[in-house]
């Protein structure tokens, strides 16, 4: 069989790099390992997560929010294996969707591993033990990423766990040790702490999501820290060892000197790393970056021209909607088309409680580049809606070019900022100024009026709720 298009992959880059190829007018393939579509983020990463984080805030909310609201229950307790067979349904129902899409938009979908046999023909290895080639003239891969670990941890899946491992525990752990202070582990963290597990984080930067402002950091791990997580930042891990039940990790605190951790799960979120296993890259020799990572030029194009990149197995922030539009970039080109992306553009979104989202420049990153800025910040403690909804934690925090006014970047926690955010994406995607998104009238009483006050904090230093 011949096609246009061949993707290799069906997460989120993948299968929407089929369909925007589909929509396009190309005949297109898409090959998948498993038996369900839509990859890590549908089936163990994005989609799961929020279904367990959801039901567990649910849980929450009932023990300690209850009784402020005036609303008397019994003691609530909760049924686990209920709340992961709701998870594995929203899921089930997910990669449905994507099924009902893979028809709908004529893609014709083989399973099994797809591997190069040269630059145009792919082999399939199905799970049967049987194969097929088929031909394609652009071929995408999108074949994702895996967790990492480190060199002297034995993942043993079953007390010493990956992300994966963590979405379909049987039992909520006494004792969690999370190693690593990103997203993932803070994510998957926060759900068996209002569950009742005891929580402790151990990160070897000095402030937890490392990447993201200081300040947002900052205000992220006191909330945390008042919900009962404990916070070790500044610690290498040295060793981790299961002893039956038992996980011992030792680690090196900021002096030098060596702790330890014991609880009965361990948790390791230290990234993911670029999965191209038995695609036989070698074979067409598409060219792989130090990390592993496939090398792309800036049409996501890989050293052999008719071969694509996108999502995690490319450089960059490794995200599901980030791997979506590089899919629809990759096909729109293909079409003949002129599409762009700007990376800077993208949002960063932590779903705890509060919820953190962040787009454009960090503080450090002006400074770093030398470009003067101001900076206008509004705490959700003043707003209205959120006093009426309990939810007073976090701010929000406008950057804007001290000459232009232009934002910059917007950093934000709070409740609904994932949400929220795409206020502030917006605005930049126009080069909106400080006073632009100041002068726009927002409904009161809102959680984006915060977005307002820091901007107009930012243009002319006075928020008027402040």
């Amino acid at each position: 069989m011949k096609y246009d298009i061949i993707v290799i992959g069906s997460g989120p880059g993948g299968y929407i790099a089929g369909i925007r190829a589909s929509q396009l007018g190309k005949k297109v393939a898409i090959i998948e390992k498993y038996s369900t579509l839509g990859g890590t983020c549908t089936n163990v990463g994005c989609i799961p997560s929020k279904a367990l984080l959801d039901s567990s805030h649910h849980f929450y909310d009932a023990t300690h929010h209850f009784e402020e609201h005036g609303i008397s229950v019994e003691k609530p307790s909760f049924d686990f294996g209920k709340m992961i067979g709701r998870k594995d349904k929203v899921v089930e129902t997910t990669t449905g969707g994507i099924k009902y899409l893979m028809d709908k938009n004529n893609i014709d979908v083989y399973e099994g591993l797809g591997s190069f046999e040269d630059a145009t023909h792919i082999k399939i290895s199905k799970n049967d033990g049987s194969s097929e080639i088929i031909e394609g003239t652009n071929i995408i891969i999108a074949t994702g990423s895996k967790p990492s670990t480190l060199p002297f941890i034995s993942v043993d899946k079953e007390h010493i766990i990956t992300s994966t491992e963590a979405l379909k525990l049987t039992e909520v752990p006494k004792h969690l040790i999370v190693i690593g202070g990103g997203v993932i582990g803070l994510e998957l963290g926060s759900v068996y702490k209002r569950l009742g597990a005891e929580v402790t984080v151990v990160e070897y930067a000095p402030k937890i999501t490392p990447t993201m402002d200081a300040d947002v950091s900052k205000e992220l791990q006191k909330v945390l820290k008042k919900q009962g997580m404990k916070f070790n930042v500044g610690h290498g891990v040295t060793s981790v060892e299961r002893n039956g039940n038992e996980v011992i990790v030792k680690a090196n605190n900021k002096k030098g000197v060596e702790v330890e951790f014991k609880g009965d799960y361990c948790l390791v979120a230290v990234g993911r790393k670029a999965y191209t296993e038995g695609l036989g890259l070698e074979k067409v020799g598409v060219e792989v970056n130090e990390r592993g990572q496939v090398s792309v030029n800036e049409h996501l194009q890989t050293n052999i021209s008719n071969i694509y990149a996108i999502g995690d197995v490319v450089a960059g922030a490794m995200l599901a909607h980030k791997a979506e539009e590089e899919g629809v970039n990759v096909a729109e080109y293909l079409a003949g088309e002129k599409p762009h992306i700007d990376y800077n553009l993208i949002p960063g979104i932590v779903y705890t409680w509060p919820e953190v989202a962040a787009v454009g420049k960090t503080e450090q990153e002006l400074k770093d580049t030398g470009i003067d800025y101001k900076s206008g910040k509004f705490s959700m403690r003043a707003l209205g809606r959120s006093r009426a909804s309990g939810d007073i934690d976090g701010f929000v925090k406008v950057l804007a070019d001290k000459n232009t006014d232009e934002i910059l970047g917007v950093h934000m926690v709070g409740a609904r900022v994932a949400d929220l955010i795409m206020e502030a994406a917006v605005a930049m995607e126009f080069r909106a100024s400080a006073e632009d998104l100041a002068r726009i009238c927002h409904g009161h009483p809102t959680y984006a009026e915060a977005v307002k006050e820091a901007a107009k904090a930012a243009w002319d230093g006075k928020a008027l709720n402040a």
